[in-house]
C-alpha cells in the first residue's frame, strides 16, 4: 500500500524549532491550566461546593497531552491557514491537480501527449504525490520543497509508476519530477524523467482543480 512520507523543505523553517516552541507554548498552557483550575477548586471548596477533589483529575491537563493535542491541530490544519502558511515559507498544495504531459524523443522532437490528474496529500510533515492516467498510476516516495523568492515553489519527488493489468506494453518503472508552482498556488509546469523500465522524458503542465 502506498503510504505518505517525509518531506524536506528547504529554504523554509527549521521543524526542530517549530516543534520546540509548540512545546514551549503547550508547557506555558498546562501550567496556566492547572493553575487556573487549582485556584477554581479552592474557591469551590471554600464555599462548600466541592470535597476531596482527586488530584487524578489533573493528569489530562499535562503538558506533554497538551502538546500532542496543539501538534495534532498543528500539523493538519493550523499550518494551512494562508497567513501561517506564508510566514512557514511551506506552501499549500493538497488537493486535485489537472495534468497535461507532452512526451519528448530523445532527438528534441514531440511525441505523444497525455492527460491525467494529481492528488496531492500534504500535512505539516508528510506528502504523497498520487498520479493518475489512463494507462497506470504512480505515487511519490521522496520528496522536498524549495522555496524560490524568485519565481515560486519547487516541488521535486521521485515516484514509482505502475501500469494498470490491462495495459500489456508497459512495465512498472520509477521516474523523478521537478515542478515550478506559481506563487498564487494555482499553476505549475515542469518536467519528468523515467527510467529502470521505461526510459522516456517530457513536460507537465498542472492546472489546480477547484
Amino acid at each position: 500500500m502506498p503510504q505518505d512520507h517525509e518531506y524536506s523543505v528547504l529554504g523554509g523553517p527549521n521543524r526542530a524549532k517549530i516543534g520546540h516552541t509548540l512545546s514551549i507554548v503547550a508547557a506555558g498552557a498546562s501550567s496556566l491550566i492547572i493553575t487556573l483550575f487549582l485556584a477554581a477548586v479552592d474557591i469551590a471548596k471554600t464555599l462548600g461546593w466541592a470535597h476531596n477533589i482527586p488530584n487524578l483529575i489533573l493528569w489530562p491537563l499535562s503538558a506533554g497531552v497538551i502538546y500532542a493535542a496543539i501538534y495534532w491541530l498543528f500539523e493538519k490544519y493550523v499550518w494551512k491557514l494562508s497567513i501561517i502558511s506564508k510566514l512557514l515559507r511551506v506552501p499549500n498544495l493538497s488537493g486535485k491537480w489537472k495534468c497535461e504531459g507532452q512526451s519528448i524523443n530523445p532527438d528534441k522532437s514531440l511525441s505523444d501527449t497525455w492527460t491525467g490528474e494529481i492528488t496531492i496529500i500534504q500535512s505539516w510533515d508528510r506528502l504523497r504525490i498520487r498520479l493518475k492516467t489512463k494507462q497506470s498510476g504512480s505515487n511519490s516516495i521522496a520528496a522536498a520543497l524549495v522555496n524560490d523568492d524568485a519565481d515560486g515553489f519547487r516541488l521535486l519527488y521521485n515516484y514509482k509508476n505502475d501500469p494498470y493489468q490491462k495495459e500489456k506494453n508497459l512495465v512498472s518503472h520509477r521516474g523523478c519530477a521537478e515542478l515550478l508552482f506559481d506563487h498564487n498556488l494555482k499553476t505549475a509546469e515542469g518536467e519528468y524523467f523515467n527510467g529502470h523500465g521505461r526510459y522516456t522524458f517530457g513536460t507537465m503542465t498542472l492546472e489546480r482543480i477547484k
